[in-house]
């Protein structure tokens, strides 16, 4: 097989996802596109030589359904001949996208792949496209359904993360992407959103909140409290016999964002790297994904950081930097715990919590960041991981070359 390197990284703004958000305004095509029209621009692109474009979209529904991929290569300019696909893997989509890019890439069928995501999620509220997991009763209690919050506040029951820990890591976040905003961390691989007449709608992540404390986290309510009582405690708690009741500690400051956001991977082996005269920043070495169990639901991380580590012959202290999706604050501090790696390697210029997490897009985002901060540090090896819908995990790992 040959190597699959990491040409480019670009993403949008994460605008805030509801009707007062900056990107509110603004069509998921226009999102993609306007990542698509930055890779060309910036690498000098031949469109022509690009073979597929794959994309994560979690609710492809409405303007970002059908093919959004095909329709926004299209729609961008690029080359009648480049094709398009569109996927889910729930919240992975993003880096599945990539994931898949790059097998396309070693597998020697295709030479150049785009690999992203996009989610305009303060236009198409998430669960908007249903699904028989969430809507069929029968399919509900097969397979033990209950919705995200539960299983984030079950994983804080169960290993004792209280609600002040909890907080305490979500203002963490907040610090960390405040400080990388100020100091032009984002920048690199940050793209403005324009308007038609070419005027700037966004051009930084609007969602960050650098006034958090633990204080004033103190006085939200617990998110999911109701939806337990509605019955999906009992459903978590028939599956986990050790407790008696399921602690609520994540509201929305400790749990990821609502935002509108896209992000595009360019992808490509050697040879057509040096036919493009554009080097390569980084090679992917090893990805994974896995099932896990799906009442709890975002316990993936681990397992499926473990399988990419033994696939690539490397220990977690191999790694210089992780970032992990901050789905909820007791996500990511399980996966610390499981893992046993340093906080302090951990979403070093923050997360989700603090960015927000475009559903479809979030996977490639967070990869670009990851790399951007590699570059930053000068250093080699970086680990990317999303707990994921239904019980699954993926991680991808990358080398700077």
């Amino acid at each position: 097989m040959t190597d699959a390197f990491i040409y480019d990284t670009v993403r949008t703004p994460r605008g805030k996802g509801k009707k007062d958000g900056s990107l509110h305004q603004v069509t998921p095509i226009e999102l993609i596109a306007t990542c698509l029209r930055a890779i060309e621009t910036r690498n000098h692109l031949d469109t022509s030589l690009v073979d597929d474009i794959v994309l994560g979209c979690v609710t492809p529904i409405g303007e970002q359904g059908a093919d959004i991929a095909r329709v926004a290569a299209l729609y961008a300019g690029w080359a009648q001949t480049v094709a398009g696909v569109t996927q889910s893997r729930f919240c992975a989509s993003g880096l599945e996208s990539v994931n898949l890019a790059a097998m396309k890439v070693m597998s020697g069928f295709e030479d150049l792949v785009v690999g992203g995501g996009v989610e305009s999620m303060s236009r198409w509220a998430m669960g908007s496209d249903g699904g028989a997991w969430a809507m069929d009763p029968r399919v509900n209690q097969q397979t033990g359904f209950a919705p995200q919050g539960i299983g984030a506040d079950l994983i804080a029951t169960l290993e004792g993360f209280s609600r002040r820990d909890v907080d305490a890591f979500a203002v963490r976040s907040q610090q960390r992407a405040t400080v990388a905003r100020a100091e032009k961390r984002y920048a690199k691989s940050l793209v403005p959103v324009r308007d038609l007449n070419g005027m700037v709608v966004l051009d930084h992540d609007e969602y960050i909140r650098p006034d958090t404390t633990v204080d004033s986290l103190a006085t939200l309510k617990p998110s999911f409290a109701q939806m337990g009582q509605m019955g999906f405690d009992a459903t978590a708690l028939r599956k986990y016999t050790t407790i008696e009741q399921v602690e609520h500690v994540h509201h929305a400051g400790n749990s990821s964002g609502i935002v509108d956001g896209a992000a595009a991977v360019l992808i490509g082996s050697k040879k057509i790297g040096r036919k493009l005269g554009v080097k390569p920043r980084a090679r992917i070495r090893a990805a994974a994904v896995i099932g896990s169990e799906p009442t709890i639901m975002l316990t993936g991380i681990a397992p499926a950081s473990q399988k990419a580590l033994k696939k690539a012959g490397m220990n977690a202290s191999d790694i210089d930097l992780f970032e992990i999706n901050e789905a909820f604050a007791a996500v990511v501090l399980r996966a610390i715990r499981d893992l046993q790696i340093d906080p302090d390697k951990v979403n070093v210029n923050g997360g989700a919590i603090a960015l927000g997490h475009p559903l479809g897009a979030t996977g490639a985002m967070i990869l670009g960041t990851l790399l951007d901060e590699l570059e930053r540090q000068d250093k080699q090896t970086g680990l990317v991981s999303l707990c994921v819908g239904a019980g699954m995990g993926i991680a991808t790992i990358i080398e700077r070359v």
